[in-house]
């Protein structure tokens, strides 16, 4: 049992590899990066345990369709969705579509990596870095689904949720999504 959250890890770890080429929406990431440090979004990166992120974005009850990504700076597959996320969140800023990207990477490198990569990529989505290193714990609490393996995304509105271990493109996101509007 004291193996097993050094198996998710490293499961996690090997289905972010990617060998593959560079693609057009790594292109488009590369494209966006921001000369300026000064035009970055400042909004806070803010940390959350499991319980915080679980009262503040996983449990809402409104009329607006949430989709919680989560990714890591190290994971070759989140990063190469990511330009599809945040499309998906511009397209849709006039409807009650709300996207929050949730951060895997250790703690420790907020300041070094997280922030950095997002000012580099003019991330302009929501942020937070979920800080709990009990995943046995949360991951089956997000979707019993989960094997722990990211990217990894819920979509949800009000009961009706739906959960995905995989990568997605933005017609196959947007497809997902008008399911909920």
């Amino acid at each position: 049992m004291k193996l097993l959250p050094l198996i998710l890890f490293v499961l996690m770890f090997q289905s972010c590899l990617d060998k593959k080429s560079e693609t057009t929406s790594e292109v488009a990431m590369k494209e966006n990066i921001q000369t300026n440090e000064d035009d970055f979004n400042s909004k806070k990166v803010v940390s959350l345990n499991f319980d915080e992120l679980e009262q503040r974005y996983l449990q809402k009850n409104n009329d607006s369709i949430y989709i919680i990504n989560f990714w890591a700076t190290w994971c070759k597959p989140c990063i190469k969705e990511l330009p599809a996320f945040e499309k998906l969140a511009s397209d849709y800023s006039d409807k009650k579509v709300k996207l929050l990207l949730v951060s895997l990477d250790f703690p420790d490198k907020l300041e070094s990596q997280v922030i950095p990569f997002i000012k580099k990529n003019n991330i302009q989505s929501e942020v937070v870095l979920l800080d709990d290193a009990d995943a046995n714990s949360w991951i089956p609490k997000v979707s019993p689904q989960w094997s722990g393996a990211i990217p990894a995304t819920v979509i949800y509105k009000k009961e009706d949720r739906k959960f995905y271990e995989q990568s997605f493109t933005f017609e196959v996101l947007e497809t997902e999504l008008k399911t909920f509007l």
